[in-house]
């Protein structure tokens, strides 16, 4: 990833925070066959290796665990992101010398795919998954809420994702080379927007 100094985010436990509220990754990995792409629910064990290591699951159908990759996977999540039109710029006022721009987080891991198909594993990840997004409803579901016959069938269905992450890259382009007053006035632009996620980004604008 293309990462210029002024956009670059370092901090590791930033980094993880990011990979947190984004819950959704593609997962990428190159085979012989070609380049392989699934979108996936990860969670993060941040204290497993030096850079935390992922979790997660596909469908057993699903043809990129049976291709050997090659060389690192790729996990790529994505966080706020928006357009920033010039007309929120006050050096548009001064020199109208401003061009459209799209303001957004992103963090790519990358480390080994290591695929697994025990059991045990699977119902351990697929149980923690769970709990981390249910866990904020006000009567979250378990896993073991499901017959346990059926929960041992559906576990048949996938197979189990490791990456401990190698190295991790995190960005966050949110105006942060323009002014302050070029700033502030994309994040009242965004702030107004009818897009949800519009507004967060705005909230992650340094004013």
């Amino acid at each position: 990833m293309y990462v210029p100094p002024a956009f670059r985010e370092d901090d590791l436990p930033t980094l993880h925070g990011m990979i947190r509220e984004a819950r959704l990754a593609n997962l990428v990995t190159a085979t012989a066959e070609g380049l392989v792409a699934t979108p996936l629910p990860l969670f993060l064990v941040a204290e497993e290796g030096p850079h935390g290591t992922l979790y997660g699951h596909l469908a057993r159908a699903n043809p990129q665990w049976r291709r050997p990759p090659l060389g690192e996977a790729l996990a790529i999540f994505q966080g706020p992101d928006a357009y920033v039109t010039p007309s929120w710029y006050a050096t548009k006022r001064e020199h109208g010398k401003v061009v459209p721009t799209w303001n957004y987080v992103a963090v790519h891991a990358y480390g080994p795919a290591e695929f697994f198909e025990d059991e045990a594993r699977l119902l351990e990840v697929v149980t923690r998954l769970t709990a981390l997004h249910e866990g904020p409803r006000p009567e979250p579901w378990s896993v073991s809420d499901a017959p346990e016959g059926f929960v041992r069938a559906q576990l048949r269905g996938i197979v189990g994702l490791r990456l401990p992450i190698a190295r991790i890259e995190g960005k966050r382009k949110m105006s942060q080379n323009r002014s302050a007053e070029d700033r502030a006035g994309v994040a009242a632009g965004l702030a107004a927007s009818d897009r949800a996620s519009d507004r967060a980004a705005a909230a992650l604008i340094p004013v």
